[in-house]
């Protein structure tokens, strides 16, 4: 086990008050671990599994992990320097509009990684969105000074994602999960199904996760049981999450929601569903 990892960045779903629990539905055994919908990350860095592959449908999230698998000594340099100068609105937006022609020009470099922690660090609530071309549009938190970037936490991070096998994939879910092996163990982090009509945040990327996508990875779930793969889930208790996993075994767990920016939403159930 390396030193004690947890995300780089906050990310709409993470999972960081539901760990105990979480590790608690685990199989004390498995082979690999796959998490096709990383997102932060916080499971990953806090069993640290010797073997993993993680995926995730972000290019600019993804990009990140490699570059700080990689080249995280760089990244580092980069950040201290973006936090060199104080913050205002005209600096962010000036920031937010290079991190987009970043996006719109698929150049995934440090610079890109650099400038995803940063603006994590500087933006509204810390949430990550974009609008329907795929750019981040989230307005400036007014954070004028202060630290975005945990030096050893990336260092850690950088140590345990080059030493272990993890393999860092990038695309579909259900691509993701191609190789999986019966005693492997796969935890789905999708987001979530609405709790109602309004409440359809799903835009982590741009092509967001519909209900046929919700559908999918159910059948992926009964496919992956049926191959002696032990599955882990989490999601919203609502009615259609309890239809799409009827049969399999589930906790209801209350929860609190901090990035919700309405702050009489940010409490709620969620479900933790195994086929073990």
């Amino acid at each position: 086990m390396y030193n004690e990892t947890k995300p780089f960045v906050k990310w709409a779903g993470g999972k960081r008050q539901l760990l105990d629990k979480l590790i608690a539905h685990m199989p004390k055994k498995f082979e690999r671990y796959y998490e096709p919908f990383i997102g932060g990350g916080a499971l990953l860095f806090k069993i640290q599994p010797q073997k993993a592959v993680i995926n995730d449908n972000n290019e600019q999230l993804l990009n990140t992990y490699r570059q700080i698998k990689n080249n995280n000594q760089n990244i580092i340099e980069q950040i201290t320097a973006l936090d060199s100068k104080p913050c205002d609105k005209e600096r962010y937006l000036e920031l937010r509009k290079r991190y987009n022609e970043k996006i719109l020009s698929h150049q995934m470099d440090v610079e890109c990684a650099a400038l995803m922690i940063w603006i994590n660090k500087h933006c509204f609530n810390g949430l990550y969105r974009v609008n329907s071309k795929g750019l981040f549009n989230v307005p400036y938190n007014n954070k004028k000074t202060g630290v975005s970037v945990d030096v050893k936490n990336i260092i850690n991070i950088g140590k345990y994602l080059t030493e272990m096998d993890v393999e860092i994939r990038q695309g579909d879910f259900e691509d993701a999960c191609d190789d999986v092996k019966a005693g492997d163990f796969v935890y789905f982090d999708s987001p979530y199904v609405p709790i109602s009509n309004t409440a359809n945040f799903t835009d982590y990327t741009k092509t967001g996760f519909s209900l046929d996508d919700h559908k999918r990875l159910a059948r992926l779930f009964k496919k992956l049981t049926d191959n002696g793969v032990k599955v882990m889930l989490s999601n919203h208790d609502v009615p259609l999450v309890h239809q799409l996993y009827d049969g399999f075994k589930m906790e209801a767990l209350n929860v609190r929601r901090s990035i919700n920016s309405d702050a009489s939403k940010r409490s709620g159930v969620e479900l933790i569903i195994t086929n073990y």
